[in-house]
């Protein structure tokens, strides 16, 4: 979770350091089956850049920062487990491109999202240009890019930009809740199977459709030899709920 509240959770240098270590801690961890990223402060899930810190830096100074951006962004795609954005406020410039990096996300209906980066003269740096197209079309994202529109969480539902939008509630954490409750629907899956759906649904859309399918048959390889799968059969078999190790 994200608790800068001051800064409303923007990316400086300590908050992008934090958060990719805490990323390399889980990233091999077999006991995560599902991750949720949200923040601990009610009606802001990510301002995007520092801009205060930015403003401080030589422009000598901002390529490199704006690269460890970007890889931060990417680790979060590359987590081999199911990665959720819980946006239960502001997700705004950087904030919405660390959300678009996850396999889902899910908002409140009074989120505000948003890429704006336009309306300080520069473009989305740390992967926005690439994925919001993929997510919702050219046409669309260009419309939303080139004019830094920012959209309430229904609208961003109706576009596609997040999977679904929820009433927001009284303690202002409603998409976390929902993003638990998805979650929970993760998790009694085998995660051997789910990290290598996921790793053939990302990898096949970076290829022709006949090379993606020989990667889904890769994937399909490496889950044969599991005990996750001889449990799942058995499980099956004796009618009763699999227990799925990861192995």
């Amino acid at each position: 979770s994200m608790n800068r509240p001051k800064a409303r959770n923007a990316l400086g240098k300590n908050l992008v350091g934090m958060l990719g270590d805490a990323l390399s801690e889980i990233s091999f961890d077999k006991d995560v089956r599902a991750v949720i990223l949200r923040s601990e402060n009610a009606g802001m899930f990510c301002a995007g850049a520092d801009l205060k810190e930015r403003s401080q830096m030589t422009p000598e100074e901002v390529g490199p920062f704006v690269s460890k951006l970007r890889g931060l962004v990417t680790s979060f795609a590359e987590l081999p487990m199911p990665v959720i954005a819980a946006i239960d406020g502001a997700a705004l410039g950087g904030g919405l491109e660390i959300a678009l990096a996850c396999d889902m996300r899910v908002c409140s209906d009074t989120a505000k999202i948003g890429l704006v980066e336009t309306r300080l003269a520069i473009i989305p740096g740390a992967g926005g240009t690439q994925r919001l197209p993929r997510l919702v079309g050219p046409a669309i994202a260009k419309e939303l890019i080139y004019t830094a529109k920012i959209m309430d969480g229904t609208e961003a539902a109706q576009l596609g930009v997040v999977n679904r939008s929820v009433p927001q509630n009284e303690e202002g954490n409603a998409a976390a809740q929902a993003a638990l409750d998805l979650a929970k629907k993760i998790i009694p899956n085998g995660p051997v199977g789910v990290k290598m759906a996921k790793a053939a649904i990302n990898k096949g859309l970076e290829v022709p459709l006949e090379s993606g399918l020989a990667f889904e048959q890769a994937c399909y390889a490496q889950v044969i030899p599991t005990k996750d799968r001889l449990e799942g059969l058995a499980a099956f078999r004796e009618k009763r709920t699999p227990e799925y190790k990861g192995e």
